[in-house]
């Protein structure tokens, strides 16, 4: 078989004018040219790969607030762990919120994976991590 390497993650969203700024803020993603689908999205660099929103009016299946870390998820990994958190509490997330709370953070700098690992939700409740990974 060919070698495989992974282009990009998609992503659902019932709400492009929320997701959009989302990512484009908190994680400093640019977007960049799309085809003319016929469902709206958008697309965003983000490093070699990309990020693609798809927007779904009926939005994902999660219904619940609360980060599951066990649940679907994707992974951005960062050289410095302690500069996405401080960008991230500078932009109100914060560790001691409840967690239905749409700004609430789960921190774990050290565990069985051996590098540190944050996890949060955007718009559409997809949990997304952050790591510090080799």
């Amino acid at each position: 078989m060919s070698l495989l390497a992974l282009h990009h993650v998609a992503i659902i969203t019932a709400d492009l004018g929320k997701s959009l700024p989302f990512y484009c803020h908190v994680f400093g993603l640019a977007q960049i040219p799309r085809p003319n689908f016929q469902l709206d999205g958008a697309w965003l660099a983000c490093g070699a790969l990309q990020i693609h929103l798809i927007v779904n009016p009926a939005g994902t299946f999660r219904k619940s607030p609360v980060i599951d870390r066990n649940d679907w998820h994707f992974a951005f990994r960062t050289d410095d762990f302690d500069g996405v958190v401080k960008r991230l509490s500078e932009l109100g997330f914060r560790e001691n919120l409840p967690q239905g709370d749409p700004k609430c953070l789960l921190i774990f700098r050290s565990g069985p994976a051996d590098f540190p690992q944050l996890y949060l939700r955007d718009p559409d409740l997809n949990v997304i991590e952050v790591n510090g990974a080799l």
